[in-house]
């Protein structure tokens, strides 16, 4: 858990299939609310989904950029950086929400906190997709863009609008050493320890 890191350049060296699928059997074991494994996930390799995925989430990132108030020149690098992390990782995994299959509850309250513990879950299952991944030789970058314009996601991989994207995780193996973000210490994080 230490030494994974989340890398933003990889080098151009394709990951395997068995690889993959090593990584989302390891996510298919997360826990999860009533077993019911709310998440699918899409997995891209080849140039051309990549490139519809970037370019479609890039306009709707550079609106919002604008509308932050940011300089022309800071949103167009900051657009072709993320550009370049996914167009150049040799895989990347979308995990996405399903929510079809979670218990349903005539009061909005429960049915929220049952969209909760969903939205933990993926997060389970990311985690360990990610160690696995860092146990395998791999190394990942787990994006957020997709929370952003899900539907956007959907439209451009043309998936099933029932899928949720959740997180953009880039794979492959590091061209560089990513520089490591400092933890806080673990005594500024317990609130309470009875």
């Amino acid at each position: 858990m230490r030494s994974r890191r989340s890398v933003r350049q990889y080098q151009n060296t394709p990951v395997s299939r068995d690889l993959l699928l090593q990584m989302l059997e390891a996510a298919r074991w997360a826990p999860s609310p009533h077993g019911r494994q709310p998440w699918r996930f899409v997995v891209l390799t080849q140039p051309e989904p990549k490139e519809q995925l970037a370019n479609a989430m890039g306009s709707t990132w550079q609106q919002n950029l604008e509308m932050d108030g940011q300089d022309s020149e800071i949103v167009a690098i900051r657009l072709e950086k993320s550009r370049q992390r996914i167009l150049q990782a040799p895989a990347i995994i979308l995990p996405c929400l399903y929510l079809e299959d979670l218990d349903h509850y005539p009061d909005a309250q429960r049915q929220a906190d049952e969209k909760t513990m969903a939205v933990q879950s993926i997060g389970a299952a990311i985690q360990n997709m990610l160690l696995t991944a860092y146990d395998l030789g791999l190394d990942t970058g787990w994006m957020c863009a997709p929370l952003f314009c899900p539907e956007v996601a959907c439209e451009a991989l043309t998936l099933d609008t029932r899928l949720i994207p959740q997180a953009l995780i880039t794979v492959g193996y590091a061209a560089a050493d990513p520089k490591r973000r400092p933890r806080l210490p673990l005594d500024t994080l317990i609130v309470r320890f009875d």
